[in-house]
């Protein structure tokens, strides 16, 4: 972030300086953090009032660790918080502060495009959503265009009200691109995101079953998702996963728009042919990119064949923001999956083959995960660690059975399950013959695998994928970080 005045981040927050807190600080606002472990020098400190914690009662905290300010709606709360500590901090009253980062963020990014066309140069804004795949295209994306010139990107998911706010805010006079990721568990949410950051290039990849809950069926997914086409810039550009209707019918909504195709459609501009997976589960196809003039043969970095969608759509992202063609089809096959618990395939210790792709889970993403346990099987036996999917709504009976289903289609010899709402997913398994514990919770997952009756051996391969709320991802971290010597059956 651009090193900003204390009047100016006020002004730009919609904001009022409170008097007499220390707001004649000369200090200059260098970047903003929502939580108080992250304040330095220059920091602002935006307090949000959580589900488990209220920042107001950390400004103390951030004053005490160098903050330069505190963004805030409740004054009294954040005074008393700073005399408890006995020190002052200039503070900005805002009614709301994540309306207010959302603001700020909104003004910053305006500002610094308006100075790169003074320039003569741009900032350009790229997005994508989908309910499968979007962190592993934002990473793929960073990485094809990072190549080309100065970019920002989100750490992990940062794709809320909340973290794409903070993102923005990391770009500064040197940036040339910024790669962002919008998600939405309910209508409205991601026209919020782009109205923070008008798009030159939008990305929608599949509309899926994630967060059916919020949105009632896939149709309300679907329109949902189409707030990012409605998001793009006069002179943007669409980049649509053609084998997807829904997807590819909003390009009615785009100024202009590139299709992409992995099952190879010739009607696509993007696409794969002559797909195949290696004995690692890395794709191997020819591809067809527009400025190319011949397809170049590429194999991808990450394993699993549905991300050959996610490299085209990265592919086609990084195009509609203007990169080399040539560039983009050499780049391609080196880039790899930043973000943790997606798809991360390693060799552990005993020879287990733990495949984490444990950050969340709907059933299309499950059905990708069997998938690749299926590909990087071998004569491996194979084991499933299938913690229950969150928020699908009047779905998730039928789509637990599927999981269950899947499971055994995929080889599972070993199913452990994890939560109340896998159940289904464990009956489902357990008639076709599959052996299946199942665990109330993580932690009785953890006890499990730390325990004598650890029912894991070595040269396992160990599938773990769940929703990141009901905690698989803590299942993968310890059989990456903290696993024990597996006992010989």
């Amino acid at each position: 972030m651009i090193a900003r005045q204390l009047a100016d981040v006020a002004a730009l927050a919609h904001g009022t300086l409170v008097p007499d807190t220390g707001t004649t600080s000369p200090a200059a606002i260098s970047a903003v953090v929502t939580d108080s472990r992250q304040v330095g020098p220059g920091t602002l400190f935006v307090a949000l009032a959580g589900q488990r914690t209220d920042g107001h009662s950390h400004v103390g905290a951030a004053a005490t660790a160098g903050a330069a300010a505190a963004l805030v709606s409740d004054v009294a709360a954040a005074r008393a918080c700073l005399a408890a500590a006995g020190t002052q901090l200039p503070l900005i009253a805002v009614p709301d502060t994540v309306a207010a980062l959302g603001a700020l963020a909104r003004g910053h990014l305006a500002d610094l495009r308006q100075r790169a066309a003074q320039r003569g140069t741009a900032l350009t804004v790229v997005a994508v959503t989908g309910s499968v795949g979007k962190t592993t295209t934002k990473d793929l994306v960073r990485q094809l265009l990072a190549a080309q010139a100065p970019t920002v990107a989100p750490v992990a998911s940062f794709n809320n009200e909340i973290g794409l706010p903070l993102t923005v805010l990391q770009t500064d006079a040197d940036t040339r691109y910024l790669v962002l990721e919008m998600g939405a568990s309910a209508p409205g949410h991601i026209a919020y995101l782009t109205d923070i950051a008008p798009l030159d290039a939008a990305g929608v990849l599949m509309i899926g079953h994630a967060h059916m809950e919020g949105f009632g069926s896939i149709e309300g997914v679907a329109r949902a998702k189409s707030e990012i086409v409605r998001g793009l810039l006069p002179t943007g550009t669409a980049v649509l996963n053609h084998d997807d209707a829904r997807a590819a019918a909003m390009a009615d909504l785009a100024p202009a728009h590139l299709t992409f195709s992995a099952a190879g459609s010739p009607d696509a501009d993007i696409r794969a042919t002559d797909v195949v997976l290696d004995a690692d589960a890395h794709a191997v196809f020819n591809l067809h990119l527009p400025g190319l003039s011949v397809p170049e043969r590429v194999r991808l970095a990450i394993p699993g064949g549905h991300n050959v969608s996610n490299a085209l759509a990265a592919a086609g992202l990084a195009l509609a923001a203007g990169a080399d063609p040539a560039a983009v089809a050499s780049r391609l096959a080196t880039v790899t999956v930043e973000s943790p618990h997606r798809m991360d395939v390693s060799l552990r210790e005993g020879n287990l083959l733990l495949i984490d792709d444990a950050y969340n889970a709907n059933i299309d993403s499950m059905t990708a995960a069997m998938r690749a346990l299926d590909t990087l099987g071998d004569d491996r036996r194979r084991v499933a660690i299938i913690s229950e999917m969150l928020e699908l709504g009047e779905s998730s009976v039928a789509d637990h059975t599927r999981t269950g289903e899947l499971a055994a289609a995929a080889g599972v010899q070993l199913l452990i399950t994890v939560g109340a709402g896998a159940a289904p997913t464990a009956a489902a398994a357990r008639r076709r013959g599959v052996e299946v514990y199942e665990l109330p919770d993580a932690d009785a997952a953890l006890a499990l695998m730390d325990s004598t009756d650890n029912p894991l051996r070595d040269g396992d391969v160990v599938l773990v994928k769940g929703s990141n709320g009901s905690g698989a991802w803590r299942l993968a971290d310890y059989l990456r970080d903290n696993r024990k010597e597996m006992r010989a059956r």
